[in-house]
């Protein structure tokens, strides 16, 4: 017998079966980084913001609150995010011209002083290309 190390063809088909699920991974985790996330754009692209803060009652800025954003011409919401420890929010949407309604979704929301809050009014926003919009949402 030879010490001779056995050519890549020979060794492929045995280290394959061991390794299969850590391969399969790989490949799976590669191809999903290529796709883009779902309700991401691609940060190269034009965009329009909409920003704000949310308020409460005693013109504080609201901590965790539910922000929910659609298309005027949709009935359900496409983008959903929290309102940060400054009551601030921000979303990226395409850029185009297009209206947008943002409002606060307190379904499930406890305010830290324990007091209820109901939503403000809901704010409709104009986009006309790759703008920036700020508005505020006012709890009562």
């Amino acid at each position: 017998m030879s010490n001779r190390i056995p050519p890549c063809s020979c060794l492929l088909p045995r280290l394959i079966p061991r390794f299969h699920h850590l391969l399969l991974a790989f490949v799976v985790f590669g191809l999903l980084a290529t796709l883009p996330s779902q309700g991401q754009q691609d940060p190269r692209k034009p965009y329009a913001l909409i920003a704000g803060t949310v308020w409460g009652p005693n013109d504080r800025p609201v901590y965790g609150v539910r922000v929910k954003i659609r298309r005027a011409d949709q009935k359900k919401a496409k983008w959903e995010l929290y309102s940060n420890h400054q009551g601030e929010f921000a979303q990226r949407l395409p850029a185009g011209k297009a209206e947008y309604v943002v409002w606060a979704d307190l379904k499930g929301f406890k305010s830290l002083s324990g007091k209820e809050l109901s939503p403000g009014e809901q704010v409709t926003v104009h986009i006309e290309g790759d703008e920036r919009q700020d508005i505020g949402l006012h709890l009562k």
